[in-house]
């Protein structure tokens, strides 16, 4: 716990750090924060590369190994239908809070926002040009594990390795044993590597918060103050329902369960990915009681399908443009596009910005100009870092939850 405690005062430190350094840069040297950003921000991107260099192989090893040693596909079954079940329910529960509190707080209608260049969204706007089922299917189903492994296609990789988890679980041991036998060892491998890694976190922290300050200064947060404090009003009536439905299963285990998250909580913060701290949300999630198996299985799939942050803002930011450019949506519509972000957005990457992807698509789709992107750009960095940890917290409940429906909470830290 000494070693975590040190991690977690270097990154608050970092942090701190970050904002005084940017805003040094931005009010005493202007003509050098641009270039300042874009050499300081890579800090904050060697600390991302490091992380996902190990995230293809460890959401492999970690599904396969889980599922082949669960060899009941009765239970595999069990324990995916309890998983989906609970990703469902927390997506509508979050899509609805950002439908509800953007119409009931209305930001779009009381902040007046300077209109941004459109050429800033534009490379969004062409990544989001032909969306389609089609393209979701292919984005789902793997042509090539090779491929899915070069790209870090998290979705394609959860597909192939649900498939040959199940198929080494039904081959019989005398083969099975050996393979999962090393892919076992590997994984253990890499959750080393994770220790050495995290150590990188303070120095990607301080890269990412100067980056940003150093460029837009402090007057960002007065500019879109009322938009980020509306956001994060609604972000926090999202934690206090999961917080209170983490509690209700997991009883006073609920805070002990925190302070193990609390450092990917706040490199999730900081980094605004949810992916950079999957390694160590593995490792904490096992020590903190629940059986690996689960968490091999639950986790990889909560990072496809279960990004509470993710669909709450992207109800919220897509109502709050249309509020912007004056269109009226009615309930029915507003139903409507819930509904469609609860089908398209499954997939997306815990990465930064992919759900402005989706919301770029959505608003294509419902007659909003999908160059109001533009509008929230230059903070979407900030709510990234809530949505971002949002997910974090989403991802380590539902694993927890699950693990307690099947028995398999252990109440004094699983093996490693």
């Amino acid at each position: 716990m000494k070693g975590q405690n040190k991690l977690f005062i270097a990154i608050i430190i970092a942090l701190i750090l970050g904002v005084g350094i940017g805003g040094l840069v931005h009010t005493q040297y202007p003509e050098s924060a641009e270039p300042f950003s874009k050499n300081i921000k890579l800090l904050g991107t060697i600390f991302i590369r490091l992380v996902q260099m190990i995230i293809a192989p460890l959401v492999f090893t970690t599904l396969v190994v889980g599922i082949a040693k669960m060899s009941d596909i009765k239970m595999i079954g069990r324990v995916g239908t309890k998983a989906m079940l609970w990703f469902i329910s927390a997506s509508l529960i979050s899509l609805f809070i950002g439908l509800i509190f953007v119409n009931w707080l209305e930001p779009g209608h009381v902040t007046k926002l300077p209109i941004q260049d459109a050429a800033s969204a534009e490379e969004l706007l062409k990544s989001s040009k032909g969306f389609s089922l089609e393209d979701f299917v292919k984005h789902v189903i793997p042509k090539s594990i090779f491929e899915a492994f070069a790209t870090n296609e998290v979705l394609q990789i959860v597909v192939f390795s649900i498939m040959f988890g199940i198929a080494l679980a039904n081959l019989g041991d005398e083969y099975s044993q050996p393979v999962i036998k090393l892919l076992d060892v590997i994984a253990h491998g890499i959750l080393k590597m994770v220790g050495y890694i995290m150590w990188f976190a303070p120095l990607g922290v301080l890269g990412a918060i100067a980056a940003v300050v150093a460029t837009n200064g402090f007057e960002i947060f007065k500019v879109y103050a009322v938009y980020l404090r509306d956001f994060f009003f609604a972000l926090g009536i999202l934690w206090l329902v999961l917080l209170l439905v983490g509690y209700l299963i997991l009883g006073n285990r609920l805070f002990e369960l925190l302070r193990r998250i609390k450092e990917p909580l706040l490199i999730a913060f900081s980094t605004t990915s949810s992916e950079a701290v999957f390694p160590k949300l593995v490792e904490e999630l096992e020590r903190f009681g629940c059986n690996n198996r689960v968490v091999s299985f639950i986790l990889p799939l909560g990072y496809s399908f279960n990004l509470d942050g993710s669909m709450m803002y992207m109800t919220f930011a897509s109502i709050f443009i249309a509020q912007i450019y004056g269109i009226e949506m009615s309930i029915g519509q507003q139903i409507t596009m819930l509904l469609v972000l609860m089908l398209t957005s499954k997939g997306i990457a815990g990465v930064p910005r992919a759900s402005l992807v989706i919301i770029v698509a959505t608003c294509s789709m419902f007659g909003i100009p999908p160059e109001g992107i533009a509008l929230i750009l230059p903070i979407d960095h900030f709510c990234d870092m809530g949505r971002s940890m949002t997910n974090v917290l989403g991802n380590a409940l539902a694993t927890s939850a699950v693990s307690k429906w099947e028995g398999e909470l252990e109440n004094h830290g699983g093996k490693m």
